[in-house]
């Protein structure tokens, strides 16, 4: 969404009108669901993505139309099976609107200014799209009708707590912040514990791992990866996060290592299930030996505890995945 925004902003400022096409229901197997969104103009793709594929060739060219047209607003059901309008044999069904965006027109351009402040920010919000072809709106709910309105969340990012800022680190934070993480790294080292060592994290804190939650509080929705440069201050992150509800934690380390901390935290009074929660060793078993690989396998179960997460939470419909 950030790069559709940055991109309407310049057809603005070049006078040009746009159509932003979003996926508002999507039913079975679907190459993307519902949010995602794409930005066109008179020449054609400017930014996102709806699938790629004939659905979003053919919605490419409803955009183009409708700015030859002068239409405002449109809601295009697309069939995606053999026999359908596109030739698509994914077996759902994905529902598409259109919305005309005049070059001229303040009140979006005011849209699009509050978004990209929102996403820059880091301040939750949606973009709530009226289904009549006016102008959107950027609000702190979901107002989503499933007949009237459509609201997209802002995209704000996950954070990602990692603990630790040794050569894995400096891997994981660039993965993770491309798919759309915000990392946040402590280390109790100050040569390592840089903004220079780490430009595309959030925040970099040079601390004491036996007191965290003197530097950085502890959310439900945060990512936590700890892979420290001792077990000490393994089980010092560890046993603090534990004792929180969060999205998602991860330990790096072997089994042996693994079976001492877990002992350690169950005499610490962390409960069974709770250390059963853990993703340890962590990552996806991809037989990951360097740093770089590793990265790619903790960055890769990340994105599925997230992806789950969302669909459980219907923010989003993974009918068709890449895998």
């Amino acid at each position: 969404m950030n790069t559709i925004f940055q991109q309407l902003v310049y057809a603005r400022e070049k006078d040009k009108d746009t159509v932003l096409a979003t996926i508002i229901w999507d039913d079975g197997s679907a190459p993307r669901g519902r949010g995602s969104q794409m930005l066109v103009d008179g020449s054609g793709l400017l930014a996102g993505t709806i699938g790629g594929g004939a659905v979003e060739g053919r919605s490419i060219e409803i955009a183009r139309e409708m700015l030859q047209s002068g239409r405002k607003g449109y809601t295009h059901f697309f069939r995606l099976r053999k026999d359908g309008e596109v030739g698509m044999v994914c077996g759902g069904d994905v529902t598409v609107y259109f919305c005309r965006i005049p070059a001229g027109d303040a009140a979006w351009g005011a849209v699009a200014v509050e978004v990209l402040q929102r996403v820059k920010d880091r301040v939750p919000g949606y973009l709530t799209l009226p289904l009549d072809g006016s102008t959107a709106a950027v609000t702190d709910t979901d107002e989503s009708d499933g007949q009237t309105r459509f609201s997209v969340a802002l995209p704000v990012g996950e954070r990602a707590l990692i603990f630790g800022a040794g050569h894995i680190a400096k891997a994981l934070v660039p993965l993770l912040h491309t798919v759309g993480f915000r990392a946040v790294v402590f280390d109790d080292r100050p040569e390592l514990a840089t903004g220079e060592s780490f430009p595309q994290a959030d925040e970099v804190i040079c601390g004491d791992f036996a007191r965290i939650e003197d530097y950085v509080s502890i959310r439900p929705e945060d990512y936590v990866v700890i892979m420290t440069n001792g077990h000490e201050h393994d089980f010092q992150a560890e046993v603090q996060v534990l004792r929180h509800t969060t999205a998602y934690v991860g330990v790096i380390g072997s089994r042996k290592k693994t079976a001492f901390v877990n002992q350690r935290l169950r005499e610490a009074g962390i409960g069974e299930e709770t250390i059963a929660s853990v993703h340890t060793p962590i990552g996806t078993a991809i037989k990951a030996v360097t740093p770089e690989e590793i990265a790619v396998s903790i960055t890769g179960e990340m994105i599925l505890v997230r992806a789950t997460a969302r669909e459980a939470g219907g923010e989003v419909h993974h009918g068709c995945p890449m895998h």
